[in-house]
Order: structure tokens, then sequence, then C-alpha cells
């Protein structure tokens, strides 16, 4: 006779079976690894930082402080292609030293304030970034943009030839944006040093720059993406990076300099007016802004996110819709610029590149914050904090950094790794302190 055994012993006997295979499981799984660090998770799964971000960061410095010289310049500041070891990459001497230089300065002067100012390294590099701009990097007295800073050049100039166009600038090209990073962040290195030569060379590319301006039309900015600096030839419409241009303009005019205030103006009834809503419609404004890329219709997600961090610091000040701008941009990006990575909602920079490059990604992690503090939301917060989490496993215990978490090896292109980097995650500190030692 069978005899049916109690319904409590067989649950029992179910449950006993069921833990033990998730026992067997969870010790077989394999751990997440990111950029060479084992994932930390909290218990919602949410991505921690591997090491307190306060940490990482110093570290990172610290690191950058012992580079080797070139030239009388720290090797990351005319270099753009490195490895763990500062050597260059043997087959990349092609350069992109206003960006590269331009937001490093940013990000030396941002992080030179987060520390107190203490650290008189941090703002002495800052200077060698500026100085770099404004005596080896810039085209020849003469043409449509004279003394003008250049985007793109060649490693071992010193200075770069009148044909040191690269990557996909043919040798006479300048990209007209890219002085507007590096004018920018010139203002700002004055600024912070009262020396007269940074803010003569910012006065130089805004004036360049408020001369060959265009009439304000519907569908060209006020620049193309490409010039010859000899005869001021336009190549592609499209420019997407019009943000730092306004910045510059802004900042000359908090310093006098009222000749920039008609410029200015209408610079921004454009990107107000039509760069902005085009955003809502295909966002065909913002195409073009990597060096590397001359497809007149390759959107990327840089341009809108940085004009997205100006609205977020300026508010009303700029534009009393600031808001709603800010959300159309941000929901640009979100809806065609991001993708997932170990369960971590990452962005990339391009319609043609679709990896999450440490630049980008904590440009969209530093926004993301600014909007989320602007507008009081914790899910986007959280959503931020773990963006920039996943960036932050790049740095390793040594304080060297990657380009892409998947590179197989550190270093590689030193914006992404680090110079445009730095100051993402200067702003996300200053929006919420908290998360640099948790």
């Amino acid at each position: 006779m069978n005899v049916k055994p109690p319904r409590v012993a067989i649950l029992l006997l179910i449950f006993f079976i069921a833990a033990s295979v998730g026992v067997l499981h969870t010790q077989s799984a394999k751990p997440i690894v990111i950029a060479g660090h084992e994932a930390k998770l909290d218990p919602a799964a949410h991505l921690l930082p591997w090491i307190p971000w306060n940490i990482a960061l110093d570290r990172e410095m610290r690191f950058y402080e012992n580079a080797p010289s070139d030239h009388g310049y720290p090797i990351f500041v005319s270099t753009t292609f490195l490895d763990h070891d500062w050597r260059a990459w043997p087959d990349r001497n092609d350069t992109i030293p206003a960006t590269q230089n331009g937001m490093g300065i940013i990000s030396y002067l941002k992080f030179y304030e987060l520390r107190g100012k203490r650290n008189p390294k941090t703002l002495q590099i800052a200077r060698a970034m500026g100085d770099y701009l404004i005596t080896e990097d810039l085209t020849p007295d003469a043409g449509k943009y004279p003394r003008f800073t250049r985007s793109t050049g060649h490693r071992g100039s010193f200075p770069q030839p009148p044909d040191s166009g690269s990557q996909a600038d043919r040798p006479y090209e300048i990209e007209p944006d890219k002085g507007g990073i590096a004018g920018y962040a010139l203002v700002l290195l004055y600024d912070a040093t009262q020396d007269k030569k940074y803010l003569a060379q910012a006065l130089q590319n805004a004036r360049v720059l408020a001369k060959n301006q265009r009439p304000r039309e519907a569908n060209n900015p006020p620049w193309p993406f490409r010039a010859d600096y000899r005869s001021g030839a336009p190549r592609g419409p499209v420019s997407s990076n019009m943000t730092y241009v306004l910045r510059l303009y802004d900042a000359l005019l908090a310093h006098g300099y009222a000749e920039f205030a008609a410029p200015r103006a209408a610079l921004w009834q454009w990107i107000k007016d039509r760069q902005i809503p085009s955003a809502k419609n295909g966002g065909a404004l913002f195409a073009q802004f990597f060096e590397d890329h001359d497809n007149p219709t390759n959107h990327n997600a840089w341009a809108p996110l940085n004009l997205s961090r100006y609205l977020l610091e300026r508010r009303e000040a700029l534009d009393p819709a600031w808001r709603e701008d800010s959300a159309t941009l941000i929901d640009f990006v979100r809806k065609n610029f991001t993708h997932r990575e170990f369960g971590v909602t990452v962005c990339h920079e391009q319609d043609e590149d679709r990896d999450a490059w440490n630049g980008i990604n904590s440009t969209y992690g530093a926004v993301l914050a600014l909007y989320a503090k602007a507008i009081s939301s914790d899910s986007l917060a959280q959503e931020a904090r773990q963006v920039l989490n996943f960036t932050e496993y790049s740095i390793d215990d040594q304080g060297r950094p990657r380009d892409l978490f998947k590179s197989l090896s550190l270093g590689g292109w030193q914006e992404d790794a680090h110079t445009d980097v730095i100051h993402n995650y200067v702003d996300a500190l200053t929006a919420y302190p908290e998360w640099g030692d948790q």
C-alpha cells in the first residue's frame, strides 16, 4: 500500500531542494567585472562605486601630476593617444588640442575650486594647457581665421605647422566651435590667474568668431562645422556645439567687452528659436561635433547635453523656459543615445559610435544630476549616480583611467579618459556632495 507523505514534509523537501539549487547557482555564477573591477551592487541591484569617488578622483589627479614632460608641457597636453605608462601610441600621431585642453582647463579649474585651491599643481597644469594653446596651437596671423585655436594637429610639432589638420579635418581646416571651447576656457584661466595673455587669446578667438558669424538662418548655425582658415571656405553646414561660443561671449561681456552684445544676442536667438526646437523633431541641428567624423547628418549627444548644462546653470537669467528646454534636450539624448550595460542606462556619443566612452557618459551623468537637483527628482538622481559610478570603474587602483570601460588596456583618448571627465564629477559633487564619500 502506498502511503502519501504529509503535505508539510513535501513542502519542506521542495524548499530544501530549491534553496540548495539557489545556493549552488550563486556560488557558481561568475562575478560581474567592469573595467577590471568586480561590480558592487546594493540590495536593489543598483551599481555602487568600486571605491568612493573622492578617493578615485584624487588618485587620478595625482597620477596626472606625475606625467612626464614633453617640450615643457605634461605629455598629455600635447599628445592625445597614450598608454598606461605615458607612451604615445605609435600608430596615432593625430591630436585634438582644443577640445582636449579646453575641457581640461575647465576640469582642472573646477577641481581646484572643489579642493579649496589647496594644491598649486592643479592650477599649474591648467596653466600648462593654456600655454600650449596660445604658444603651439594657433593658425598663422593671416586669412579669415588668424591666430585662431586649432581643432586638430599632430603630436611632436611645436608649434603646429600651417597644414596641421588631422583626423577628419583637412590640412588647413579649423572647427570654429572648438575655438569657442578654447576661448571660454582661457577666460576662466585668466580669472583664476590674472595673467592677461590668456584673456588676450580669448579675445582674439571671440573677435574672429564674431567677424565670421553668418546672418541668422533657419537651417544653418552662425558658423559651419569646418572652415579653411585661409579663405574661410566652409565644409559641413551644421555645427551643433554653439554653447561654448555663447559662453565665451557671455564671459567677455561680463568683463566689459560690449562689442559682443550683438553677436551674442543673435547667437542665442538662433539657439532658442531654431536649435532647441529641432530636438523635438529629429535633432537635425545637433549634427556634427567630433573631430574624427565628417558625416554632415551624424547626430551627437555631447552638444545637447552641454547646452542643457548651461541652461541649468543659468536658469531664468538665460532662459525663462529653462525647465522645458532642458527637458527637451535631455529627452532627445535619452531617446537616441542611451543603452544598457550591466543593467545601467549609459550614454553613447553619436549615431556613428554607440560605445559609452567615458567623456560622453560622464557628461550624461553630470547633466542628469544637475537636472535632477533642479527639479527635485530622486529617481533621476539615482540614475545619474549609477551612470557616474559606471564610469568610475574605468579608474584603476593607481588612479590610471581608460577611455572606455571595455578597452583592453588603460589610457587611450586623453579627452575621454581624463580631461573631459573630471569636471563632470565636480558638477555632480557640487549638486550632491554626499556622493563623494559613499
